[in-house]
């Protein structure tokens, strides 16, 4: 791994890191949704500062260069976060679909003139 790399490496990830505390400060991001990047920009600080970890992994493990297992496990970090959102989306989209059909039969029994018991409404 270059010494060019693990500078922009280190700096890109550094400034990361205070953009994401900096966001959580202001309130602007979820804990549970920091913690991820809080630790990926920590492993690669660790990456760029201790590049010789990442070099015998890559020769244990058969890749040419130490550079594109870094690469390797960003991507791969990377799709397992965007697979996590989606399942989260999925079910916030279920969830959104659930609740507007509760306040549609809601409307729907006020129109009417029913009163609405809330032991009718089916919440899961």
């Amino acid at each position: 791994m270059s010494i060019l790399f693990r500078m922009l490496l280190l700096v890109i990830s550094t400034g990361t890191l205070f953009f994401v505390l900096i966001k959580i400060r202001n309130a602007q991001m979820q804990i549970d949704n920091a913690v991820f990047w809080i630790l990926f920009m920590i492993c690669l600080v660790a990456i760029s500062i201790f590049p010789g970890a990442v070099i015998y992994i890559s020769n244990l493990i058969g890749v040419e260069s130490s550079a594109n297992f870094v690469f390797l496990c960003i991507v791969f970090l990377l799709l397992m976060k965007v697979f996590n959102l989606s399942l989260r989306m999925s079910k916030l989209q279920y969830q959104i679909q659930q609740l507007t059909q509760i306040i549609a039969l809601e409307e729907r029994r006020k129109a009417s003139g029913n009163p609405v018991h809330k032991e009718e409404i089916p919440i899961e």
